[in-house]
């Protein structure tokens, strides 16, 4: 028993070092915590909770409407006064100096002009368009993590290359501080590879800072502690080919959140145009009410039903030019819905051709690579045999570190754009 409570105990204490431990590495694990974790993404979950609350306000709208009062009064004086003709002459007479009052009514409209109909419909129409907004911002989010991950690693295959040309121009270093030793070499040729190896030193501090950083709003972009991002790049320099992410513009332009947007403009066009008839339609409503008083120290109480009909008479003149105005602005949200189908097909169309041209930049810059190691390593060779100069093994060297940053760069480029890619189109 009490090895088991060691054991229970050690677990406890172990647990959290654990949970700590877990580090995000992955791009999906970054894009899992930045959809939980994310404070723009929490706003646009309560802009939704908010549009919920306001469609079963307008609901509320088809409910009778009650309505309770009541009040005490006690005058300084009678508040009747009046001079009674009596056959013998005249006797004033004083009532009502103190008094309660009370009342309870239920008013149920029957016909509104379709107001209350048209008010949850457009209820109905705004909770999907913050839902839709979310979504919305769900991609952005997702792209904003992807275009932070990928920068990190970017800069992780910059900072490798940086490293890795150092350990070469190390060895240079050492081959011709021998040469400066033997007399074959001058003491300006070790200087020279000197300040080469110092400028590599200051770009690779630059880059370790700007990984750091990059780090640092990665993490509060997802909403974890700095110390949890150790971002792994995997097979970022081997990239499949994105033929099988392809799908037709138009098919993908009426999937696309943004044109389900603009279809929910047209719809809140429509009820508006609905709501503004409603306001300069006759209204009937019927109620009941109960009713109490006792200003004549007797007690009075009396049930009532009623119905009222309001006939808006003066406002039609301005108000058909209101009708007017909404129905040019649903005709003017129909043109967008049809803009944004073409636009949004453009845009698929852009970000795939956008995508493909930086897969095949990623084959170029693959053979620039190659054809510059080869450069080097030749130059490298031809400077051990001492039939080229020290300058044009660096040079060698600064085309090859070119090479490899734009290799890395557009590896980078492929993955973000792959990314929008799939956002529009799935």
């Amino acid at each position: 028993m009490k090895l088991y409570k060691y054991i229970l105990c050690l677990a406890v204490a172990v647990a959290p070092c654990l949970v700590h431990a877990q580090k995000l590495s992955t791009f999906e694990q970054c894009r899992e915590a930045a959809l939980k974790n994310n404070l723009k993404l929490r706003n646009s979950q309560l802009e939704v909770s908010i549009a919920r609350h306001g469609r079963k306000e307008a609901f509320a709208g088809y409910f009778p409407q009650v309505s309770a009062g009541g009040g005490v009064f006690h005058g300084f004086d009678h508040l009747l006064r009046a001079d009674v003709e009596l056959p013998v002459g005249s006797m004033p007479l004083s009532l009502v100096r103190n008094g309660a009052v009370a009342s309870v009514v239920a008013v149920q409209p029957v016909f509104a002009g379709m107001r209350i109909y048209s008010a949850n419909r457009l209820a109905a129409v705004q909770q999907d368009v913050a839902q839709l907004q979310g979504l919305m911002a769900e991609d952005e989010v997702v792209q904003k993590t992807s275009d932070y991950f990928w920068q990190i690693v970017s800069l992780q295959g910059q900072l490798s290359t940086l490293q890795t040309v150092d350990r070469q121009l190390e060895e240079v270093w050492k081959q011709v501080d021998v040469s400066v030793r033997a007399g074959v070499a001058t003491r300006n040729d070790l200087l020279r590879v000197e300040l080469r190896r110092q400028e590599l030193a200051g770009n690779m501090l630059k880059v370790e800072n700007g990984i750091r950083m990059a780090e640092m709003v990665l993490a509060q972009h997802i909403g974890v502690s700095r110390d949890s991002v150790e971002v792994d790049g995997g097979d970022f320099y081997e990239p499949e080919a994105p033929d099988k992410y392809m799908v037709e513009p138009g098919v993908a332009a009426l999937q696309r959140n943004e044109y389900r947007l603009s279809q929910a403009g047209v719809e809140a066009g429509r009820r508006q145009v609905d709501m503004e008839r409603g306001k300069h339609l006759p209204s009937v409503s019927v109620g009941i009410g109960d009713f109490y008083y006792n200003v004549t120290d007797k007690n009075v109480n009396n049930g009532v039903v009623f119905a009222t009909v309001s006939v808006p008479l003066s406002s039609w003149w301005g108000g058909s030019h209101a009708i007017k105005k909404a129905r040019l602005q649903y005709e003017q949200a129909r043109n967008s819905l049809q803009e944004a189908e073409e636009m949004l097909a453009i845009d698929v169309e852009k970000t795939w051709n956008e995508l493909y041209e930086a897969y095949e930049q990623i084959g170029i810059a693959r053979k620039s690579v190659a054809s510059a190691a080869e450069n080097m390593r030749l130059n490298r060779d031809y400077f051990n045999a001492g039939t080229t100069s020290l300058a044009e093994l660096l040079d060698a060297e600064s085309l090859y570190t070119e090479s490899c940053g734009r290799l890395t760069s557009v590896c980078a480029d492929y993955q973000r754009k792959l990314c929008s890619y799939l956002l529009k189109t799935r």
